[in-house]
């Protein structure tokens, strides 16, 4: 071979050697970053609990409050959080439930779509041996671990008192949300004990008492309307929510009846608080939502570490006697709203004034 030949061969192994080193450093450099990705991933779930989030909605603002307030909860606390929406779909949510416990997760918190078939989900979830938290809505006969919700019955009484207390005697149209959620029930039930014995007593007239399928605006407007087309005085309105209370409003409007019948709310939604100002919406019932899904968070890594958790109430799911943690709700009219809503951070001042 001649020495021209072996330079040349010396030069392309030389080549190929520092081609294969470089190669080596950005392997190692590579490998280093994998390392410290995985690394960040685990400082991420500190605390190895899963949790499992199924929503039942979040087409309302309050559902989204929720769920944020949620994630970052547990995102505080190291703990991961597995989101799914059902969109206002049973199957959908056992569906969904079945691939959250096929990711492992440790607690399961659930606000049910419907109140009787998200048991399914439930019992899916105990034979996993994962525990169970019904969120703000309860689901029955299926004996969750926690059920923990602000006093639905309580806002039902804050609608009835306020009306009454502003429109004494009258016609009245009840609008209720949808009847396979639990908190419609409790909601009557507060309501009724106001209301009842003074339309016993001929003192106010309910016209009629509806419920409004998937808690749709739109129900709400089109049996208003109904009411108004036929020549029915309406004085007071008691919606369920701040989404049907805008059904109700929108059909008053049409017929230059806004802000004539007091209109109830509940959730304190920034379109509702705006209405208050302007005078179209009489109240809303506040639930600071931050407390309640913050709570629930905190309940949940106790309930996947084992720990017991103590709660001074109960209530009956239909079969079951279950653990109840308590919120209580505030009633919120234009006297009040500064010191409630904007004082707690809920909404500020510029959303609900300046516009």
């Amino acid at each position: 071979m001649s020495t021209k030949m072996r330079r040349y061969i010396t030069v392309i192994l030389s080549t190929i050697l520092i081609a294969l080193i470089i190669l080596l450093i950005i392997d190692t450099r590579e490998l280093k970053n994998l390392s410290d990705s995985r690394a960040r991933e685990s400082e991420g779930n500190n605390n190895g609990i899963k949790i499992g989030l199924s929503m039942g909605t979040l087409k309302e603002d309050r559902w989204l409050r929720d769920r944020d307030i949620f994630v970052a909860r547990a995102k505080a606390l190291g703990t991961d959080v597995i989101v799914q929406n059902a969109n206002n779909n049973d199957e959908d949510q056992v569906e969904q439930v079945n691939y959250l416990l096929s990711r492992g997760i440790d607690v399961l918190v659930i606000v049910p779509n419907d109140r009787e078939k998200s048991a399914d989900a439930v019992e899916a979830a105990k034979k996993a041996g994962v525990k169970v938290i019904a969120y703000d809505r309860l689901v029955l006969k299926s004996n969750v671990d926690l059920y923990i919700s602000f006093d639905s019955q309580e806002v039902g009484k804050l609608m009835a008192q306020a009306l009454v207390d502003k429109v004494p005697r009258g016609n009245y149209l009840i609008i209720n949300g949808d009847p396979s959620d639990n908190n419609t029930s409790l909601l009557k039930k507060g309501y009724d004990d106001v209301l009842a014995p003074l339309a016993k007593a001929g003192e106010i007239n309910i016209i009629a008492e509806e419920w409004a399928e998937d808690w749709m605006s739109e129900y709400a407007f089109n049996i208003t309307e109904k009411y108004l087309q036929k020549g029915t005085k309406i004085d007071a309105i008691l919606a369920a929510d701040d989404m049907l209370a805008a059904g109700a409003i929108r059909a008053l409007s049409e017929y230059k009846l806004s802000g004539k019948a007091m209109v109830t709310g509940q959730d304190a939604d920034l379109t509702a608080c705006q209405r208050i100002v302007d005078g179209t919406q009489f109240m809303t019932v506040y639930k600071p939502v931050d407390r309640l899904a913050e709570e629930a968070v905190d309940m949940a890594v106790k309930l996947a570490k084992g720990e017991s958790i103590s709660v001074p109430n109960t209530i009956y799911d239909g079969k079951y006697d279950v653990p109840y943690y308590v919120l209580q709700p505030v009633a919120v009219d234009i006297s009040n709203l500064d010191d409630t809503v904007i004082k707690d951070g809920f909404h500020n001042y510029d959303e609900i004034y300046g516009r």
